[in-house]
């Protein structure tokens, strides 16, 4: 495992931690930021090793936050309409997980005019949404395959990859912009 990777959660109990451990990472690292961090955009087009597209997407913290929350949405929404009994996927259509990438950038455009204020409320209301829900279920529905026709895999790794993961994927985000500033 990579220095500072999280192990991924496998349980009930370690999801929850996970969430609540990263969030509070992450919440710490942003509010750790200086004034030039914060008003000065993304820009990390001088390193050859970024260049998977959400480099080039996001340009501050207020749209890190929009990311974070739609990815909330998306997940609350498909467990929400499957559980009503309409079965759809997790990426909406006309999205796949081959096309995702553009799916983000429609985030990103969308929340353009939000404010960061407004964004980071977004997010915190929708992170305790997202906990709300994994808490309602038994460590086998979040875990065992096979417990819902509507998931692929185990409920519980969509409420990793939206949470904990997430969070991290932030937070280096975050520090790597923070070693930007620093040049």
């Amino acid at each position: 495992m990579k220095e500072g990777s999280m192990p991924r959660a496998r349980n009930k109990e370690d999801l929850i931690k996970a969430s609540k451990d990263q969030y509070d990472k992450l919440t710490n690292f942003i509010n750790s930021l200086s004034e030039k961090e914060l008003t000065t955009k993304f820009d990390f087009s001088d390193d050859p090793k970024k260049t998977e597209r959400h480099w080039g997407r996001d340009k501050n913290l207020r749209d890190i936050y929009i990311h974070l929350y739609e990815w909330h949405q998306l997940l609350l929404n498909w467990v929400k309409v499957n559980e009503d009994g309409e079965e759809k996927p997790f990426i909406p259509e006309p999205y796949s997980w081959k096309t995702y990438g553009d799916m983000n950038c429609e985030f990103w455009e969308k929340h353009q005019k939000t404010s960061l204020e407004d964004a980071k409320k977004m997010f915190e209301k929708s992170h305790a949404e997202v906990l709300k829900l994994a808490e309602k279920y038994t460590n086998d529905q979040l875990f065992s395959r096979g417990v819902y026709a509507w998931v692929n895999t185990d409920l519980g790794s969509y409420f990793v990859s939206v949470m904990p993961s997430h969070y991290d994927w932030a937070v280096k985000k975050l520090k790597a912009h923070r070693e930007n500033c620093e040049k």
